[in-house]
């Protein structure tokens, strides 16, 4: 029979692309998600008996010691950016990483973020950082990986910025500070090869960016160009952006969080001399070759611009 894999919120973004490398991978995957229906579209993508759904939640241990129970490895994916940072990434992979030891689990690897550091001034970085520490408490075996921004076609990064350009006037925060951007079937790539050979990745930290860093100020105007947009940028100064995120960032809709302005103070690129995708044979993917294919729905015009364009 072959190896069984644990993916801790296998329907999410990243998660569905971590299922689809494991399941090519053909070994059997189990997504445990609160709400096991969110992820059933993964279930055509996989052979007969491939793909198993389990209810659990990284916040309740006994629903975690189930979703592991016969797992050859396990993934954490689990992750939050507003609410109780704490329970989720704390706590919630303290869980995880007990459970897949007490059950005897081979491969833990955890899914963390460039800026984890149990210092941080933002609680996201800090609960971050607390987790990793959490784990190698648990699990010392186990894999981190540290990605910088993800992007891909169902991401909440590349499509908010770009869903913004179609304004007269687009606002610009902390332009100066850098990205990493890395692309989603990338990271996925890693995290499965992560948890199918422990004994070359067990242990281990690696930090996850793309090609090549990118500044705030330069992403919105490369966005701008991919998407044929000429809106107004306003750089805002340091002193209004705090402004916004502290009065405004507790509003529904609001475009920045406290914790998420304290997280853009600084650069999230890979630190150097940290091991990432070379340890995997992985060559990352720039934007440039992947994501105008999705971003033209953002054109004046959409998927029809350039027809549009050649007839007039």
């Amino acid at each position: 029979m072959s190896r069984l894999v644990t993916l801790f919120g296998g329907g999410g973004f990243l998660g569905r692309y971590v299922a689809q490398e494991l399941l090519r991978a053909g070994v059997r995957v189990r997504v445990a998600e609160r709400d096991p229906s969110d992820a059933w579209y993964l279930k055509p993508l996989g052979e007969l008996g491939q793909t198993q759904f389990v209810a659990a939640s990284v916040t309740s241990p006994a629903t975690v010691a189930h979703a592991v129970r016969g797992a050859d490895a396990v993934v954490n994916l689990v992750g939050v950016l507003k609410g109780d940072f704490d329970a989720i990434h704390r706590k919630g992979a303290a869980n995880v990483a007990a459970a897949a030891k007490a059950a005897g689990v081979g491969a833990l690897v955890h899914i963390s973020a460039i800026g984890a550091d149990p210092q941080s001034a933002s609680g996201y970085g800090r609960s971050k950082g607390e987790g990793e520490a959490a784990v190698r408490e648990a699990f010392p075996a186990a894999t981190i990986v540290r990605p910088s921004i993800i992007f891909g076609q169902e991401d909440a990064f590349l499509n908010r910025f770009a869903a913004m350009l179609g304004f007269p006037v687009v606002p610009v925060l902390r332009g100066g500070v850098q990205f990493q951007p890395v692309w989603v079937a990338d990271v996925a790539k890693a995290i499965a090869a992560a948890a199918l050979d422990p004994a070359a990745h067990g242990g281990k930290t690696y930090e996850l960016g793309g090609p090549e860093a990118i500044t705030m100020a330069d992403l919105h105007s490369w966005l701008a160009k991919a998407t044929g947009r000429k809106p107004n940028f306003v750089h805002l100064p340091d002193a209004l952006g705090a402004l916004v995120a502290t009065l405004g960032g507790a509003l529904p809709g609001a475009p920045i969080t406290r914790d998420q302005w304290l997280m853009l103070q600084k650069d999230n690129i890979v630190t150097p001399g940290t091991k990432g995708f070379e340890a995997f044979g992985i060559t990352p993917t720039p934007m440039e070759a992947v994501a105008p294919a999705w971003l033209v729905q953002y054109r004046p015009h959409g998927r029809f611009a350039a027809r549009i364009k050649s007839a007039a």
